[in-house]
């Protein structure tokens, strides 16, 4: 697979309550995020790496220049208005061939992030056109829940909670059916994440998903206290 991180977003809420870096630099367990994760990424096994960098962030492209991660590295500049027109954007930019993607204000232990990477690799080899990380751990203003069948497969996708809970933690996997059907969803005015994996599962597309137990993402400077508490602890 190949590696895609996509850090077009502002992180306004962050700004807000004072963080002045921009999302990609603000540092979790002592290392600026897109950097952390280009190094996860690259340790998994990712063929190649892309990374969609908001173009103002002038600072994360200037990190980036000519730091090796050991599969070829592309940054790209995007100044998109939504993740899914980053998405779109990026998966353009990848090469041929299914992609792990994550947005850059993932956080997972390392041991998460191997038992994701592996069950996506075997989902989409499995005939799944996309694969969802998910989590029952809801810490954010806006989840967005899902339901499963027995096998594992999305049933429904929902901004209003779902029993049991089940949130989606900004982690995916595409095939090339999927990939295309990035394109197509732009063009037909979709234009957020959500909306995208709810339009695939109106058009019957097959959503597998992998679970692990907690998933945090990066909105607000408490998120950023919770994920170096969690990761400094023994559980993770």
């Amino acid at each position: 697979m190949h590696g895609l991180i996509l850090a077009g977003g502002e992180g306004a809420r962050l700004t807000a309550e004072g963080v002045d870096e921009p999302k990609p630099l603000v540092r979790v367990a002592g290392e600026p995020l897109v950097t952390r994760l280009l190094t996860v990424l690259a340790e998994l096994g990712c063929e190649t790496l892309t990374c969609m960098v908001r173009a103002d962030f002038t600072a994360v492209f200037q990190l980036l220049e000519g730091r090796k991660f050991g599969p070829p590295l592309a940054v790209r500049s995007c100044l998109t208005p939504t993740s899914m027109h980053t998405l779109a954007e990026g998966l353009l930019a990848v090469p041929a061939g299914r992609v792990f993607c994550t947005m850059v204000d993932t956080v997972m232990p390392a041991a998460d992030w191997r038992a994701v990477y592996a069950a996506t690799g075997r989902g989409l080899g499995e005939g799944a056109e996309v694969m969802l990380a998910v989590t029952p751990f809801v810490d954010d203003e806006s989840p967005l829940y899902i339901s499963t069948d027995g096998a594992g497969f999305v049933r429904a996708v929902s901004d209003d909670p779902l029993v049991p809970p089940q949130v989606t933690g900004g982690v995916y996997g595409f095939s090339m059916a999927a990939r295309q059907a990035a394109a197509e969803a732009v063009g037909q005015g979709v234009q957020r994440m959500r909306g995208f994996l709810k339009w695939l599962v109106a058009r019957g597309s097959r959503l597998g998903t992998v679970a692990v137990p907690r998933i945090i993402d990066i909105d607000h400077e408490s998120d950023l206290r919770l994920a170096n508490a969690w990761l400094a602890s023994p559980e993770a």
